[in-house]
């Protein structure tokens, strides 16, 4: 169970559906279970429903010259992956939701991803191999598939979540998936919060 350390969360949130959503609906009971563990957290949420504005040729050149170099167009360029990065090394815990869309993430989240991971920000490479930048805290992937089995074969997307985070620094990765929402919905749904009870365990008396 968390303890009363934690102040902030981050919530990024990649399901085109507003409503109805399971990964949605399974960040919502993380982020209510952390509240009530966690009176007066600070929860900053990060809606990708809308789009994000992808990488290009003048995203990474700018991404690679000393900041004292940057004219202020690669200042503005970078603005975006600056404002992300600073969200996720302030947060405390992360709290991922993500459906899986022809068996990985969705586009959007890809994006933010590019946005996060920056050499000599976030990770480094090193006579050892690459090296992850950012403070490790616990990170939950709040994910939902229609009929695509968790660490299957056909699972592109939950793998590769734990991989690049770990690249970043970030390797306390907890996975809530609801698998087979497509034909089995509420059972699914139910799998993942018994896997939420593992880090989380619900407080008696509240509605899962």
């Amino acid at each position: 169970m968390q303890t009363n350390t934690i102040k902030s969360v981050l919530r990024i949130d990649s399901s085109v559906g507003a409503t109805d959503s399971v990964s949605r609906a399974l960040a919502d009971e993380i982020v209510n279970r952390l509240e009530r563990q966690n009176p007066g957290l600070s929860v900053h949420n990060h809606d990708l429903r809308h789009g994000i504005a992808a990488i290009d040729a003048d995203w990474v050149a700018a991404s690679y010259r000393a900041p004292a170099a940057r004219d202020a167009a690669a200042v503005r360029r970078l603005t975006e992956s600056e404002a992300a990065i600073a969200a996720l090394d302030a947060a405390d815990i992360v709290v991922i939701s993500a459906p899986i869309y022809n068996f990985s993430i969705p586009s959007t989240l890809k994006a933010w991803i590019d946005l996060v991971c920056r050499a000599g920000v976030t990770f480094q490479y090193t006579a050892d191999g690459p090296q992850g930048l950012l403070r490790d805290r616990p990170v939950y992937l709040a994910m939902a598939s229609g009929g695509v089995p968790f660490a299957s074969p056909m699972d592109f997307a939950s793998p590769y979540l734990r991989h690049v985070l770990g690249f970043i620094g970030l390797h306390d990765v907890r996975l809530v998936g609801a698998a087979g929402v497509a034909g089995h919905r509420d059972a699914a749904t139910t799998a993942a919060l018994e896997q939420l009870d593992e880090w989380l365990p619900a407080i008696v008396g509240d509605a899962a």
